[in-house]
């Protein structure tokens, strides 16, 4: 039985409730990572903010000559206006069958991996696509 832990990215990238979407928008700018999680005044995970829910906020004149006041404006939002409450979780012992289920079943794109309430990972559903074809686990959520 392969678990979640032997496909899931090591590696996860983090962003606070308040944080402005100009800080989330930096970030995938710069890092080929499709969803940051995001975290509470606790340290807990609160939610999760994909790339195409930033994508979705902001108006696509944004950084062009027909970019308006508004449009700046929207990155000021905070990352908690737009993010996805309430993720699903799991532990990293859960087979990736189950993984997959979950994802399809409700219709999202990650499942963060907690233990003790901790972030230690991600899977989404690229690790998956990935693992049952065969593929090396990406474990950067690349691109």
């Amino acid at each position: 039985m392969v678990t979640v832990e032997q496909i899931m990215s090591h590696r996860v990238v983090t962003v606070e409730m308040d944080d402005r979407l100009a800080t989330a928008k930096d970030i995938f700018d710069n890092v080929p990572f499709h969803h940051l999680v995001v975290l509470d005044e606790h340290n807990q995970v609160s939610g999760i903010l994909a790339r195409a829910d930033l994508v979705n906020a902001i108006n696509p004149n944004l950084g062009t000559a027909a970019e308006l006041t508004r449009d700046i404006e929207t990155l000021q939002k905070r990352v908690h206006q737009v993010m996805a409450h309430h993720p699903i979780t799991i532990p990293p012992e859960l087979d990736v069958n189950s993984a997959s289920e979950l994802i399809l079943s409700k219709g999202i794109t990650c499942l963060p991996v907690l233990v003790d309430k901790e972030i230690v990972g991600i899977v989404s559903w690229r690790d998956l696509l990935a693992h049952y074809c065969g593929l090396e686990p990406l474990n950067d959520e690349q691109p």
